[in-house]
């Protein structure tokens, strides 16, 4: 039986199902050199790469939409009020 590659692409898309090491989980965030995106340690597809400030605004603008989202601004809508639905 043939064995199935652990890593390579597929649509253009990386994927690696090696075992990882605490040091090539490490490093792989954190690539100084590279873009905002680096291929996963592990899995499919790609992730933020910490070394790159552009990662650090997405982080930041992930978390002011979940505190936004999580801190509840209440409508002034009642949820059981009825709801006028106009067609043309």
């Amino acid at each position: 039986m043939v064995d199935k590659p652990q890593t390579g692409e597929i649509f253009g898309v990386p994927y690696n199902f090696d075992r990882p090491s605490l040091g090539r989980m490490l490093s792989s965030y954190w690539r100084p050199g590279e873009g905002m995106l680096v291929e996963k340690p592990f899995g499919v597809g790609y992730t933020l790469n910490l070394a790159n400030w552009r990662s650090w605004l997405v982080l930041g603008l992930a978390g002011a939409l979940y505190y936004q989202e999580r801190s509840g601004d209440t409508d002034t809508r009642d949820e059981d009020e009825p709801v006028e639905v106009i067609v043309d």
